[in-house]
């Protein structure tokens, strides 16, 4: 099939209704199929059931009796785990509940009260406070922001992480200009690896407010789809030292995609300064953890290579998904110049451009041909993308023969919607 670019409005036509027989078809299926959010299956939480009985009667760790109060900051055997898996020191590392995404609310909650080491007062006092937004990324970074009253930029993305130039030049000039969101490692949605450069220019920036700080969420460190071509990023706190901003980092992780995402631990890591205040407020908060969640998780994974060996069964149950994805988009869509997309070495997500203007008719139409897909400008801050180009696909928790069934249906949306764009329906 040649571009549609290039179609006579008489073949544009003739093509539109061949679709729409094929829409019409795929209607009648009665399809059920949902693809909304990037959720490991059932085949995938079944890898760590073993971890349910792994304790037995056991209940001490290298600190004590983890049935009790006490250990605020996590068991030492889990900091030193996550240690390994974030390439960073243990002593640098606080290990918590299941959520990653709860400590990065609240660290964000403290910057809001207390204000960080180097601010003159609290965040919450602070008029017109912004943040930094790579885009496309992840919603629910977005509504914690959103929710905290902070005007979200939109900073766009590469193949080598978020537009380097344009983060520079605003937070050189904009002293209300707080943080900013890192995905850094097969980022949501899109699956690119920030590269080192991109990374050193991160925390080596001039930047006019002296409590700057970067939420490094690395929520898929180890989420490798293949063993022979693995992505990798520096160490962001060494690197943040060296470059004399040893403050501005706080990195996340967790055990979400490894083990359970209901019941897996969290971790935040960041320099002694950013930690000993943080841990001021937690002790305050918590008397600590689930300590017995932490220590069936290390007697399960007790080193970074039991993690790895799991990871690798993940990523035997994954990669089938993901190929099934990039093997359809590229029968159905490729040549005809009205989408594109990358194929991600890792992560939970692959991210399709279309048509501009058309995203969220194509997400509509997959919807009433019974495919749910995550809702259109998902991706952006506000909910709103500004070219309604982006549609991100979550193939992790149906079976390959539902994605082929769902991404035939994507496809055939795509190209309906393209078709009456050009015809200009």
């Amino acid at each position: 099939m040649r571009s549609y670019s290039e179609l006579s409005r008489e073949d544009l036509a003739a093509e539109r209704q061949v679709l729409l027989d094929q829409y019409n078809l795929l209607q009648g299926l009665n399809l059920k199929l949902d693809m909304t959010r990037g959720k490991p299956g059932a085949e995938q939480l079944d890898l760590s059931k073993s971890m349910n009985q792994i304790l037995g009667d056991e209940y001490l760790s290298e600190e004590g009796d983890c049935r009790n109060y006490g250990i605020a900051y996590g068991i030492k055997e889990i900091r030193d785990l996550f240690a390994q898996i974030l390439d960073t020191n243990s002593e640098l590392v606080i290990a918590g509940n299941n959520s990653s995404l709860s400590m990065m609310f609240d660290t964000l909650m403290r910057s809001m009260i207390y204000g960080e080491i180097e601010s003159d007062k609290p965040w919450a006092f602070v008029e017109k406070r912004k943040w930094l937004c790579p885009v496309p990324g992840y919603d629910r970074h977005f509504a914690i922001t959103r929710d905290l009253g902070f005007e979200m930029i939109n900073i766009p993305m590469n193949d080598n992480g978020p537009d380097m130039d344009m983060v520079e030049s605003l937070v050189a000039s904009d002293s209300s200009i707080k943080g900013m969101w890192c995905l850094p490692l097969y980022s949501n949605p899109d699956g690119y690896i920030y590269s080192e450069e991109t990374c050193r220019r991160l925390v080596s920036m001039k930047t006019a407010a002296p409590d700057f700080r970067i939420f490094w969420d690395n929520a898929y460190v180890v989420h490798h789809l293949y063993e022979d071509n693995q992505g990798s990023i520096p160490d962001i706190l060494s690197l943040a030292q060296n470059m004399n901003n040893p403050n501005r980092v706080y990195q996340f992780a967790s055990m979400s995609k490894i083990t359970f995402p209901g019941s897996g631990i969290a971790c935040m890591s960041s320099n002694q300064d950013n930690l000993a205040r943080a841990q001021k407020y937690l002790a305050t908060r918590s008397i600590g953890p689930d300590k017995m969640n932490q220590l069936r998780h290390v007697k399960y994974l007790p080193n970074l290579d039991a993690v790895k060996i799991l990871m690798k069964k993940h990523a035997q149950l994954l990669l089938p998904k993901f190929k099934a994805v990039d093997d359809i988009l590229n029968q159905e869509l490729n040549g005809l110049d009205i989408a594109s997309w990358h194929s991600p070495l890792g992560g939970y997500f692959i991210s399709l451009y279309v048509v501009d203007g058309t995203a969220k008719k194509v997400v509509k139409m997959a919807k009433e041909a019974g495919v749910a897909l995550t809702p259109a400008g998902a991706t952006f801050p506000y909910g709103v993308d500004p070219r309604d180009n982006n549609i991100r696909i979550a193939p992790t928790f149906p079976s390959v023969d539902d994605i082929n069934k769902a991404v035939k249906v994507l496809t055939v949306c795509v190209k309906l919607a393209a078709v009456e764009k050009l015809l200009g329906e």
